[in-house]
């Protein structure tokens, strides 16, 4: 077995089970069984303070034996769950976050700053013990301190004296266990007096396996813990030993028992093997490198498509054909593999919540919906800052304080909502308080006053929300350590443009507000519709198409009759400038975007195509209404569209913005 891969694995699942416990502690006070998230945020302590014994990392089995000594108070009714203890063991979280933090970074051992760091909450810990638990605690601390640098380990809790039968299974060495690991536990939680080894299972020398295990023994265990908490030490190997834990006795080394059968051994779950079976961590890298080839095998078989039409030869054209299908099932399918549902992303949340809202002093609760929907983990990572300043932001400045809420009618708490949909093969996040909202004229006479707008201006109120993305633009009364000073939302909307997304606001002063960004579903491969426009042929989204019709306008005019509706469009030729003459027969690919309607006015359409986005030189970066490119099977260059920018930055003619029509 490799223990450096196996040092990973534990510390990647020492994060994803912090992340539990942390999202337990924030639901105690919130909503659900009280007693259920008290049961799983110590299930989670146990499992990190287990696993890491396994690799001798006594100092985070050291202070999660104390935060799991408090976890069992709170169990048994003894001690309360008040904010100021949901608080500390949030701290706990993130001081054994800094401590697996420091284990990747190659550190096994607890230094001098470590231990300074946890002082202080293992002694707030301590407050919450008995006068013996909280001796334990601090033994506990002291001997794991000892191990770690090397000396002998110190007794702790003596007294009571136990009897463990054990015996181990054939397959616990292939299945990563190290016996002597659960001996060397034994003594975080007491003292072994005295052990015999018991090798009566050891076949002939001939039929030996070498990666098989035949070892048993019998222990004599001095401890002050329960029989719960002995049998707890093997709860790893469970499925691959028996292990009877005797009532206390009179000191000394018990007659061996009766030899345990060997139908006995291996009584394995096979049902939750095979589920855990199922389940693959893959690295990151490897996923984009997939991603990359799959691509390119796109461009090839466009190239074969090609090649195939130009000979006409039906055979081979059939073949590509199905070539082509295939591909795209293996295109859903590698896309599909780094797609990831957004709450995790959510719940990261509960904590900001939690602690600005002390920290500013509201009373804020964070309401989550959607958090099933799922998106490339690509966009998943970038979009997490964004998000961020946009949720503390709703908790600075939309969320007023209690006595302003009372005195408008509201609900002293005030609540922030996250919610993410699906819509036209994007994904939409809605960020929304119901807090004070946004004061319009306040962020108008503040635009003139910079010189953003004139003062004669009519804007929309979109227009005037939309100032608020204006570098360096604030309207706050004052600067706090979270805002106020101008920097953020042109950052914010900066960030989700690179994502190929949008973002808009909508407020009601004084009922609240909402922040809605769009995002597409994956930054790799999508969908396309090529048209041609000249010698150019340029890429649309397929997503963001509703129908293509015929050009039908009187001279002059930039809209469209469209079965009774006016269609708004916009002549591709007029935009980019394209020289010579139209084509004789033009048509309008119309376009549904954020719930509007519009039209673009093209020479010609030439239909679907699997389209690998490459991105754009930095020297392209400020060209707008271009999204990136891609590389057709000619192997020519063809733009891809940005739908939402030339909705919003461009009109038809003798108007100054784009009107669309409702759908």
């Amino acid at each position: 077995m490799n223990l450096d891969d196996a040092l990973q694995t534990y510390i990647a699942e020492c994060r994803d089970l912090l992340a539990d416990m942390e999202n337990a502690l924030l639901a105690l006070g919130r909503h659900g069984d009280r007693l259920e998230a008290v049961n799983a945020i110590f299930r989670a302590a146990h499992t990190i303070k287990g696993s890491a014994g396994l690799f001798s990392l006594d100092h985070i089995v050291a202070f999660t034996h104390v935060l799991e000594s408090v976890l069992d108070e709170v169990r048994a009714g003894t001690v309360d769950t008040d904010g100021e203890l949901v608080t500390l063991l949030l701290s706990c979280c993130d001081h054994i976050g800094a401590m697996t933090d420091a284990l990747e970074a190659g550190q096994a051992g607890a230094d001098d700053a470590m231990r300074q760091r946890g002082a202080p909450l293992l002694l707030r810990l301590s407050a919450y013990l008995d006068d013996g638990h909280a001796n334990a605690a601090c033994a506990a601390d002291g001997a794991a301190a000892t191990v770690a640098d090397g000396g002998a380990p110190v007794a702790r809790s003596q007294g009571t004296h136990w009897h463990i039968s054990l015996r181990f299974g054939p397959d616990v060495l292939r299945n990563g266990m190290d016996p002597l690991s659960f001996l060397r536990y034994l003594n975080q939680i007491g003292r072994i007096t005295a052990i015999a080894t018991v090798d009566d299972a050891l076949p002939d020398p001939g039929q030996m396996d070498p990666e098989s295990c035949y070892l048993g023994y019998e222990i004599a265990f001095d401890s002050g813990a329960d029989q719960a908490t002995i049998e707890a030490v093997f709860e790893f190997v469970q499925d691959d030993c028996t292990v009877r834990v005797m009532p206390p006795q009179p000191p000394g080394l018990p007659q061996l028992q009766a030899p345990v059968q060997p139908q006995e051994l291996q009584k394995a779950q096979p049902d939750q093997r095979g589920a855990e079976s199922r389940t693959v961590r893959v690295d990151a890298d490897k996923l984009d490198h997939l991603i990359n080839l799959v691509g390119e095998l796109i461009i090839a078989g466009a190239s074969a498509d090609l090649i195939a039409r130009r000979v006409r030869n039906a055979e081979l054209q059939e073949s590509t054909s199905r070539l082509s299908t295939l591909v795209e099932e293996v295109r859903d399918s590698a896309l599909q593999l780094r797609m990831v549902k957004i709450g995790a992303t959510f719940n990261r949340f509960q904590r900001v919540v939690h602690d600005v809202s002390r920290e500013l002093g509201k009373d804020i609760a964070l309401v989550v919906n959607g958090e099933d929907a799922e998106l490339d983990k690509t966009v998943v990572e970038k979009i997490g800052d964004p998000l961020m300043h946009l949720v503390r932001n709703a908790i600075d400045h939309g969320i007023e304080a209690a006595e302003r809420r009372t005195a408008a009618g509201k609900p002293e708490r005030g609540t922030v909502r996250l919610n993410a949909y699906h819509d036209s093969g994007s994904i939409v996040i809605e960020v929304s308080d119901d807090g004070g909202g946004l004061k319009k004229e306040r962020i108008f006479a503040k635009a003139v006053e910079r010189g953003l707008v004139e003062a004669d201006r009519k804007l929309s109120d979109g227009e005037i929300y939309a100032l608020i993305f204006e570098p360096g633009f604030s309207t706050a009364e004052q600067v706090t350590n979270l805002s106020g000073r101008g920097v953020g939302m042109d950052v914010v909307k900066r960030n989700i443009n690179a994502l190929r997304g949008s973002v808009s606001v909508d407020s009601a002063e004084g009922k609240g507000t909402t922040v809605t960004v769009r995002l597409p579903l994956t930054l790799a491969i999508i969908d396309g519709f090529l048209v041609g426009l000249g010698k150019s042929t340029y890429v649309i989204p397929l997503d963001t198409i509703e129908e293509c019709i015929e050009f039908a306008a009187e001279p002059g005019q930039d809209y469209a009759n469209l079965r009774g509706q006016v269609l708004p469009f916009v002549r591709l030729r007029d935009m980019f400038g394209v020289q010579g003459p139209a084509g004789r027969r033009e048509s309008i690919v119309v376009l549904k975007h954020a719930g509007q309607r519009a039209g673009l006015v093209v020479d010609s359409l030439l239909g679907e195509f699997q389209t690998v986005i490459k991105p754009l030189s930095p020297v392209f970066s400020g060209v707008r209404c271009i999204s990136g490119s891609t590389i057709l099977g000619s192997g020519e260059v063809a733009l891809i569209l940005d739908v939402a920018a030339l909705l919003q930055h461009h009109g038809g003619a003798g108007s100054q913005h784009l009107q669309l029509q409702a759908a």
